[in-house]
Order: C-alpha cells, then structure tokens, then sequence
C-alpha cells in the first residue's frame, strides 16, 4: 500500500506543476476555460495528495508534493517560457530533486499514526 501512496503521491505532485503551468494562461482567473482546467487540476493534485496521507507521512509527503510540484514548474518554465538555464539555476533544482529523493529514502512508516 506504501508503493501505491508513493505513486498517488507523484502523480499528485506532476499534477500541482500542471495547476501551475495553467495558472500562466488564466490571466488572473480572467479567461474561463483555462481557468477551469486550472482549477480542476488542482482539485485532482489536491485529491490525490489526501489520499497519499493515508499512508505516508504528512510532513514528508507535502514536502514532497512541493518539491515536485517545483521541480515540474522550474523545469516547465525552461521549456515553455525560454527560463533562465544557468548552471546555479539547474543546480538548485538538482538539490530539489536530491531532497525529495532523501524523503522517500528517510520515510519512516512507523512515524504513522492512524
């Protein structure tokens, strides 16, 4: 069940990035449909990072979704908005992953209370 919270909560994480990017092209929540996508997007992060704290750490498993969540935005920025790809810019973002990596790594499951 770990694994599966672990997946849920990586998919929740590429949906936040995907919340993000959408908030770009609502323009200020003026523009309806991208403001619909962008909503139900974050509806669908939210969601499923609730149902990764059924078995994952609350601490662990935000930070997590935060880290992907940034990751995902940083690296979207670059692709899609010409971003800055300076090597302290990539570094930073290595250095997210690697802290994200360390959690799963570090996650205690006897850290969880039912």
């Amino acid at each position: 069940m770990r694994e599966i919270a672990w997946i849920t909560l990586f998919l929740a994480g590429i949906l936040e990035t995907g919340w993000a990017i959408g908030l770009k092209y609502t323009d200020g929540f003026t523009k309806v449909w991208p403001s619909v996508a962008t909503l139900t997007v974050m509806a669908g992060s939210i969601y499923l990072l609730s149902r990764s704290l059924s078995h994952l750490p609350l601490g662990t498993a935000y930070a997590v979704w935060t880290g992907i969540g940034a990751v995902g935005t940083a690296i979207a920025g670059i692709i899609l908005f010409g971003e800055s790809r300076s090597v302290a810019r990539l570094l930073c973002i290595f250095l997210i992953i690697s802290g994200i990596i360390g959690l799963k790594l570090c996650s205690d499951p006897a850290g969880m209370s039912s």
